[in-house]
């Protein structure tokens, strides 16, 4: 199974494919509302922003295992991220990113790119995938990780040719 196999739901409910995403650079990122890094929103929106018609897209995939960082409504949830980091991409429902119940994406994402010693957990919010517009998953960033420190990798990708899909 890959990345385009996988069907995650939007903020809203909607069931998002994550095949739309096919030939985008994407960073994914498991977000929280109260979480000290939480100002990251701010350089993932500005990061969106600025690539996005280059075929960029930040998805945000709220988690509430690490002290319990994210508000319970999704409504809320919406509302933080827009009102406080003006954050319109992509922000999915509550998922699991450890433990038994987690999320599909995350299993993939965790077993192409483990953590330091080969550790397939993630250790806090805001860890971060970059995945290229194939699909694979090239780098595994720490909540430390800051959106502008990552930038250059963002863009170099971008800068790769996208894959020609057969009709």
């Amino acid at each position: 199974m890959g990345i385009y196999d996988i069907t995650a739901n939007r903020i809203d409910g909607t069931p998002q494919p994550l095949s739309d995403y096919r030939n985008r650079v994407l960073l994914i990122v498991n977000v929280a509302s109260k979480c000290g890094f939480a100002p990251q929103y701010a350089g993932l929106e500005t990061l969106y922003r600025r690539y996005r018609d280059e075929g960029f897209v930040v998805l945000g995939f709220p988690c509430d295992q690490f002290a319990g960082q994210e508000y319970d409504d999704p409504n809320a949830i919406q509302q933080f991220c827009t009102r406080n980091y003006g954050v319109s991409f992509p922000i999915f429902e509550k998922v699991d990113v450890n433990g038994p119940n987690t999320h599909p994406l995350f299993a993939l994402l965790k077993a192409e790119k483990p953590g330091l010693l080969g550790i397939q957990t993630i250790p806090w919010n805001f860890t971060k995938f970059l995945v290229d517009r194939q699909g694979k998953v090239r780098r595994r960033y720490a909540p430390t990780d800051t959106p502008e420190k990552i930038e250059r990798d963002i863009a170099a990708l971008l800068r790769q040719p996208t894959a020609i899909t057969a009709q």
